[in-house]
């Protein structure tokens, strides 16, 4: 097995870094670009370990004193930067990175600095870092993790290498949660639908029993549409907003389960449905609505989120969309 085996979807990252390391080409800087729980500290500290590691052949070894060390935090040559306040101030990089990156290794061939959350630099702390990247020490390796390489300055940019995550492919999500996380073949659908490829969040919601009990109470509304007033709806979601649920959260869930609905209407095909065991139900609501009352369904979805970006009342989204919903045959 290769120390990178266990990084799933990012074949090119790990090509680029697996080279780099063969080739003795390490750049001083990178930007891993994702988004958040995609991966990108977990990529970061497996190339920190492959650049201390102490073994011969093949790297990281997991087992020689850097690679145990950097698996549990604890290298005095790998520093994550870190902050207390909403931003990562000048003083956070000044103090961690550039005043440190002065001092020679400790004991690895490398010093190298993670910055997660690198977006929330301030222009003055990326001032600070760019005067390190323009003459850093050759021990010297930066790793900027980020959500956003654009929210970073020019300057920066050009002196970095910029390695951008991708969505892991459900053929490889699905199989990696049944196997790590132990779950069905049904649930894997679920949480790699609802996941779009990060792999983080994948693995988040096969583990969190909350999720369950937010897809059954989702489910459960949608089943019930045309049967429930529209005021007990909306009364019902905004008691599931207040246990701290996102309601961009209910409105994927929702969404999901009518294109369900539009793809067996379309294809009867019960094989290519995220929620298969709700066929019976699925059934009646494909036979009574028209597919373009389904689209209808499926834009108020998109609507009801931008309108609740838009700061307007919770409540009125809400009764707005599930009145489509009813109109729709929903």
């Amino acid at each position: 097995m290769s120390g990178f085996d266990d990084i799933y979807g990012q074949e090119a990252i790990k090509e680029h870094l697996i080279q780099a390391i063969a080739q003795k080409k390490t750049s001083h800087a990178y930007i891993l670009q994702g988004e958040k729980g995609a991966g990108k500290k977990f990529i970061a500290k497996r190339y920190a370990m492959a650049l201390q590691c102490e073994a011969e052949g093949e790297k990281p070894c997991f087992q020689c004193t850097s690679c145990k060390q950097i698996l549990s935090d604890n290298h005095p040559d790998v520093i994550t930067v870190t902050h207390e306040k909403t931003t990562i101030s000048v003083n956070d990089i000044r103090v961690q990175l550039n005043n440190d990156m002065a001092i020679m290794p400790y004991k690895g061939p490398k010093k190298i600095y993670i910055i997660p959350e690198g977006e929330k630099m301030t222009q003055e702390a990326q001032n600070a870092l760019l005067k390190t990247l323009e003459e850093p020490p050759e021990y010297g390796v930066i790793m900027i993790l980020t959500t956003s390489a654009e929210r970073l300055l020019q300057t920066i940019r050009s002196r970095c290498v910029l390695l951008t995550m991708k969505a892991v492919p459900d053929d490889v999500l699905k199989p990696f949660l049944m196997r790590e996380c132990k779950v069905t073949d049904y649930k894997a659908d679920i949480c790699c639908a609802f996941a779009q490829g990060n792999i983080g969040r994948a693995i988040m919601l096969a583990e969190s029993d909350d999720f369950e009990r937010l897809k059954d109470a989702a489910l459960g509304i949608v089943k019930n549409l045309d049967r429930m007033e529209i005021a007990s709806m909306v009364k019902t979601l905004k008691q599931m907003s207040v246990d701290k649920t996102e309601p961009g959260d209910l409105l994927d869930i929702m969404a999901m389960w009518y294109r369900d609905v539009l793809m067996y209407k379309a294809t009867r095909d019960m094989d290519r449905l995220i929620f298969r065991d709700e066929i019976t139900y699925m059934q009646k609501v494909a036979d009574r609505s028209s597919y373009e009352g389904i689209e209808k369904i499926l834009e108020s979805f998109e609507t009801a989120r931008k309108r609740l970006d838009a700061n307007v009342s919770f409540e009125t989204v809400m009764e707005l969309m599930f009145l489509t919903i009813q109109e729709n045959g929903g």
